[in-house]
């Protein structure tokens, strides 16, 4: 019984470790929205991802500024992103982005930022469990939550790219409908200008056998 004390342990040290915050923003035309999050202590890791979800052609502008206001990264018309650095100065870290590019065209995204601590717990060793045991579920339980971080990933890809092909078929479909009206409205002008011709012709001859 001892052993699964010690992963419900490591495991709510790894819970405790990451702090992070996934948000879906609807941004308008011409807006610029910044959001924050702040590190505790120097080498702390800062994961940032982001993806347009719908609008425009799926792209934004986005920039990285750390607690001195310098830019620690920034990318223009970009669709999505995943970024992990190393915090290198305690404090505020502010994530901004921008559609002022866009003049009507409003964009949601999907963005989350987290803070990790890589720090590693070190458990004493239960009576009747070997160091070795120990350390041991320990890796393991750190590979599983990598596998966990990957699955999220492409869990994230494969909504992206779903929501993506979905806001294309509406704008697809849009299109046809309002191409159908114009057909149909050019139709209707045609038919009834044939028959203003018709008539216009006919009335001619009446006219030249009077």
């Amino acid at each position: 019984m001892q052993l699964p004390l010690i992963a419900c342990g490591l495991l709510a040290y790894l819970a405790s470790q990451v702090s992070a915050t996934a948000l879906t923003y609807k941004l308008s035309a011409n807006e610029k929205a910044c959001f924050y999050t702040a590190t505790k202590a120097r080498g702390e890791k800062i994961a940032f991802y982001f993806a347009v979800q719908s609008g425009g052609s799926f792209d934004i502008d986005y920039e990285v500024t750390g607690p001195n206001g310098k830019y620690i990264m920034d990318g223009q018309k970009e669709r999505q992103g995943d970024f992990v650095f190393t915090a290198n100065e305690a404090g505020e870290y502010k994530f901004c982005f921008n559609n002022e590019m866009s003049t009507f065209a409003e964009k949601f995204v999907d963005f989350e930022i987290s803070v990790e601590n890589e720090a590693r717990v070190n458990l004493p060793a239960k009576q009747g469990t070997s160091p070795e045991q120990t350390t041991a579920l320990e890796e393991s339980l750190f590979k599983v939550s990598g596998q966990l971080s990957t699955i999220t990933r492409n869990q994230k890809y494969f909504r992206t790219r779903e929501n993506r092909n979905f806001s294309t078929v509406r704008s697809t479909e849009k299109r046809i409908i309002n191409f159908s009206f114009i057909q149909i409205a050019l139709t209707v002008c045609m038919a009834a200008l044939q028959v203003f011709i018709v008539r216009f012709f006919f009335q001619g001859a009446r006219k030249g056998y009077v």
